[in-house]
């Protein structure tokens, strides 16, 4: 099967599961979406122009590791990897990494946006004819088979970069670590980008930068959704709004009703109350000790840290336990 049809079929199973989830958060007690759906073309495109922001430090702090560290990580993976990365995107941090390994064997970026997932599946293929580029398009935090490369991986590794993981509760990356675990095997691993603790002023000004790219960028979910789904959103009562919650260590993104309003969708009727949120981005941060026991409670046992001087952002290189099953 071709990759056009492959990822033409995705895009139809992930439109059918985006309505289905929109409107169950929506109908929920606390109005929730996904983060997960604000990568539609204009969202990554907008993603992008906060990675260059001054107040967004991640980017900078991780691509900074990338490229001090990365023959220290490619070793560590070790040689002959099927290479697999969670939330792809336009995989710039990839670059350093395939740069970094050892004869890697095939390289599957998987991404829920199709468009996306190809266009930079073809630019991977261009410049690293040596590596086999296998794309998935799949919603990673549900079943998906890996495809299977000509040449035979002596281990398959996940590269889940950008401090992804930060988006779910501790639990929830938990299961979503097992399910990481189980595709990798015994012998295989993780590489994990992850967010530190520190200073709440550093935190929320990422999250709320001045040239309001962040606010664009939750509202364009909105937009998404009316032009995907049909949804009737008034796009310009609604205003962006971040916060760090201290005692859950995390960064709550938010999307603001200005006014009582109705929208309509899918044969839905949806009431907001003037002020009512709707939530649609939790980023939790940890120590790297924090997050080595959620890690462990999948089977993962932390093997390398690679940290930035400030300890801002780490990192983290993780074995598959013997008996992780």
């Amino acid at each position: 099967m071709n990759l056009t049809v492959t990822v033409q079929q995705g895009h139809t199973r992930a439109r059918r599961a985006f309505l289905r989830d929109v409107i169950s958060g929506l109908r929920s007690t606390t109005k929730r979406l996904s983060c997960k759906y604000f990568y539609d073309r204009r969202g990554s495109e907008l993603f992008d122009r906060i990675c260059q922001l001054d107040e967004y430090y991640l980017t900078r702090a991780e691509l900074a590791l990338m490229d001090q560290f990365a023959p220290e990580m490619g070793a560590q993976i070790g040689s002959g990897v099927m290479l697999v990365e969670y939330g792809s995107g336009s995989s710039v941090k990839t670059r350093y990494l395939l740069d970094g390994l050892p004869d890697p064997v095939a390289y599957v970026p998987v991404d829920i946006s199709g468009d996306h997932l190809q266009q930079t599946a073809r630019e991977l293929a261009r410049d690293y004819p040596r590596v086999e580029i296998l794309p998935v398009c799949a919603d990673f935090t549900q079943d998906f088979a890996l495809p299977r490369s000509q040449r035979a991986a002596s281990h398959a590794a996940v590269y889940f970069p950008g401090s992804t993981i930060g988006n779910f509760t501790p639990d929830e990356a938990v299961s979503l670590l097992r399910r990481i675990t189980q595709k990798c095997g015994t012998g295989g691993g993780l590489l994990i980008g992850v967010d530190l603790k520190k200073d709440v002023t550093t935190i929320e000004a990422a999250y709320n930068d001045r040239l309001g790219v962040t606010a664009e960028f939750n509202l364009n979910l909105l937009r998404r959704i009316n032009r995907e789904l049909g949804a009737d959103f008034d796009v310009d009562q609604f205003f962006h709004q971040a916060r760090y919650n201290a005692d859950l260590g995390r960064v709550e993104m938010y999307l603001i009703s200005r006014q009582a309003q109705v929208v309509t969708l899918g044969g839905e009727t949806i009431e907001f109350e003037a002020g009512e949120t709707i939530c649609t981005e939790h980023s939790h941060k940890y120590t790297v000790e924090e997050f080595a026991t959620v890690a462990a409670r999948a089977g993962l046992t932390l093997r390398r840290e690679w940290t930035t001087k400030k300890r801002e952002f780490a990192v983290l290189h993780f074995a598959v336990l013997q008996h992780a099953g």
